[in-house]
């Protein structure tokens, strides 16, 4: 993949936040500017290694990355910054905060693997099936990462939607962002319900 295509995606879906780029880094990291969002873990050369244990929660959602180790990503930014999130969706999320850092590396977690725990495998060499009957992560519209061409047609054969690799599955990714986002709020504000209207131990 084009690291600077991946970045293009993301200055395109954070226009606003990059007019106040350098404005947020002389800002405080907690006023509301995008400065309060960078990745907070320090550099590391080898993000990749053991990527659960030093990232076990999605920055943006909160999510458990063991929990969904199979739909997992790790970016890595060229200052070796890493950011370590539960999917696609909030991948696309930290490159539209981190308009300043240009993507060095990226992975997403393998399902062509067996295992109770998907490795890694960078995106270049991943197909993404979309719009399958798999369960998405953070979206309605299904978006599964193989490392293996075999195991995803085999997935797509099975399943159905469409492979592609990983620029137009970012690309997918914004534009299924508001309903996506909509979505989960609607859950989470139904949840919260359930959970006040139940009784008291």
């Amino acid at each position: 993949m084009d690291r600077r295509q991946a970045l293009k995606f993301s200055i395109l879906a954070s226009a606003g936040l990059a007019a106040g780029g350098a404005q947020a880094q002389q800002s405080c990291a907690s006023d509301g500017t995008p400065a309060q969002f960078v990745p907070k873990r320090p550099a590391d050369a080898k993000a990749h290694e053991g990527d659960i244990e030093k990232y076990p929660k999605c920055p943006y959602c909160g999510m458990d990355r063991k929990q969904f180790h199979h739909s997992r990503m790790l970016l890595q930014y060229s200052d070796d910054v890493a950011d370590g999130t539960c999917s696609l969706h909030c991948s696309a999320i930290s490159l539209s905060l981190n308009v300043d850092r240009e993507p060095k590396m990226m992975w997403v977690g393998d399902n062509a693997v067996a295992g109770d725990v998907k490795p890694l495998v960078e995106v270049d060499k991943a197909s993404f099936l979309i719009g399958s009957k798999l369960p998405g992560v953070m979206t309605a519209n299904s978006k599964v990462a193989y490392g293996s061409d075999e195991a995803a047609k085999a997935a797509q054969a099975a399943n159905g939607g469409e492979l592609v690799k990983f620029d137009q599955a970012l690309l997918l990714a914004y534009t299924d962002m508001s309903k996506d986002v909509s979505r989960i709020r609607k859950m989470r504000a139904e949840r919260r319900k359930k959970m006040m209207e139940q009784p008291k131990a």
